[in-house]
């Protein structure tokens, strides 16, 4: 199996599939946005803008970094790569800052990739006979980088290599027999690839300064070194910058990756591969939308409901009905007396009937809720983001949370206009209340009427006219019977319709409580699990996006 095929078995890496995943993971980062911290989609936001440069620009240039600690001898090798004296070399430190860069081929093809990875262009070289088809046109493509020491003492050094690590396509680290396992190496740069061993390669440079017996006795405590830091597998060299024979073995493993034009999708799906499982305790198993189940809504309906003084209401309702009742079914003779009093419902400023679409409506008189109503309020709303959460990853319960209070500011006023424009019909009263009135109304006229007939008798009598001849019911004139029995029929009318008065006004205010609560449970589903509801949809959208940025 040559070096190559250990790089990922000989596998290939679909471009259009890899621009799925990242394309995936974009819409990830723009569903999830407000929703979980900013510091948790970095590396997401990061691969997905240098996936989206570097697709966009060349992908017959492949970009290759010799990256190593001061005295490794990697600007040797890259001079000895190059076979050009191109970059300076040194064992004082630090050697030189700034990145150089050689390029077999045409070298403005690869300028705006040079470009994008920061190379200023007075380190750019280019071999140009690779275009006479001699021995370095199996490089044709190559973009040979050689970096800053990692070890520098100058942190702007460090830092210049940190970024450029996170661009090229494929690492070459350089190790040398004193410092090959130097725990800086190890710990800060070899084990932070490891999610990326199919684009790197180690080599033991300087192997010509070990007696040839102990350079295999090296090697193999390398690759144990190689082990532990999760990389088994990767390719590992023994080079020389000396002699060009020594370097055969990686010179032809850089032409076979040229010549495979993969190690930059390699490197792509490496860092997709990294955010993914750096984001996989964002996701769990999948939730539905409407997790939040009946109950809880119904008890945030509860406590919403007493806030909005929807009891009071009810109770209001129950008494108008009695007091208007009364007022159309009593004595006509003691009505205006119930005129006298205030209708309770009115007190509140609530319409009586239909409100048309678009007409204003002024705040109510309900009382506004207490501490302990506020407090119940606000528990319901917790048991709702709560409920909701239950089945989400951790990272998702402060995105609930603040779901289900991010309009609970304007719950209140909310809850008022629905309390003000619920049709609770009492804006005109039943049938059977005129019907009843109007026969209150009869046997008061002729209570009157027997009452007249008697006062003009009387008066006869004081004149000392003839006394008037009344009729007789029975043994009781008439007149005495229509104004005894008028009364007496009225009293009986009124005491008969109490209990069905009573009987329809608890009709009247269960109506009304279940027509404000549906009108409150609007409000809450709307201001409250809506909002959750929302997040919950963003996290089955994010759940599918990130499965299918899986490899």
């Amino acid at each position: 199996m040559s070096l190559l095929s250990r790089l990922r078995g000989g596998d290939r890496i679909d471009a259009d599939r890899l621009v799925g995943r990242v394309e995936a993971v974009d819409r990830f980062v723009h569903v999830v946005a407000g929703h979980l911290p900013e510091q948790r989609l970095i590396g997401a936001h990061t691969v997905v803008e240098r996936a989206g440069a570097r697709l966009a620009l060349s992908r017959d240039h492949t970009v290759v970094a010799l990256a190593g600690a001061t005295g490794s001898g990697k600007s040797s090798l890259f001079n000895a790569l190059a076979r050009l004296d191109l970059s300076p070399v040194g064992v004082r430190r630090p050697t030189t800052g700034m990145a150089h860069a050689c390029v077999w081929g045409n070298l403005q093809g690869a300028n705006r990739l040079l470009d994008w990875v920061g190379v200023l262009p007075r380190h750019r070289f280019i071999r140009e006979s690779a275009l006479d088809g001699d021995d370095e046109a199996a490089l044709r493509g190559l973009v040979l980088l050689d970096l800053p020491d990692f070890d520098s003492v100058e942190r702007s050094h460090r830092l210049e290599v940190d970024r450029l690590l996170g661009l090229v396509d494929l690492v070459v680290w350089v190790v040398d027999p004193q410092k090959y396992a130097d725990r800086v190496v190890h710990t800060r740069y070899l084990q932070a690839f490891r999610s990326h061993k199919d684009v790197t390669v180690v080599v033991l440079n300087q192997a010509d300064r070990l007696p040839k017996d102990e350079v295999e006795r090296v090697l193999d405590d390398l690759r144990k070194l190689l082990d532990a830091d999760e990389l088994d597998g990767v390719p590992l060299l023994a080079t020389t910058a000396l002699h060009q024979p020594a370097i055969a073995e990686l010179r032809g493993l850089l032409e076979q990756t040229v010549a495979e034009r993969q190690a930059a999708l390699r490197r792509l799906a490496g860092d997709v591969d990294v955010v993914v499982g750096q984001l996989s305790d964002v996701v769990g198993p999948p939730v539905a939308e409407d997790e939040i189940d009946r109950n809880t809504v119904r008890g945030l309906t509860d406590a919403l409901s007493v806030a909005a003084g929807v009891p009071a209401v009810a109770e209001a309702t129950e008494r108008a009905y009695r007091h208007r009742a009364a007022k159309a079914t009593g004595w006509p003779i003691v009505r205006g007396w119930r005129r006298l009093r205030a209708d309770p419902l009115r007190r509140l400023h609530l319409p009586e009937g239909p409100v048309e679409a678009g007409t204003p409506i002024g705040a109510t008189s309900v009382p506004d809720p207490d501490a302990a109503q506020r407090a119940a309020v606000s528990l319901a709303v917790r048991s709702v983001a709560d409920r909701a959460a239950t089945p989400l990853p951790a990272p998702w319960s402060a995105a609930i949370n603040t779901a289900a209070r991010s309009r609970l500011h304007d719950v209140p006023d909310a809850l008022d206009h629905a309390v003000a424009s619920t049709n609770i019909h009492m804006d005109h009263g039943p049938t059977w209340w005129r019907a009843v009135g109007g026969l209150q109304w009869m046997v008061t006229l002729a209570a009157l009427g027997g009452l007249l007939w008697l006062a003009v008798g009387y008066a006869l009598r004081v004149l000392g006219l003839p006394p008037l001849d009344y009729p007789k019911v029975g043994v009781v004139p008439l007149p005495t019977a229509m104004l005894l029995g008028g009364l007496l029929f009225g009293l009986l009318l009124s005491l008969l319709v109490r209990p069905l008065i009573r009987q329809a006004s608890r009709r009247a205010r269960r109506r009304a409580e279940n027509r404000l609560r549906a009108a409150v449970t609007d409000v809450a589903r709307e201001y409250i699990v809506a909002p959750v509801r929302t997040v919950l949809h963003s996290y089955a959208e994010a759940r599918e996006a990130l499965e299918s940025a899986r490899s």
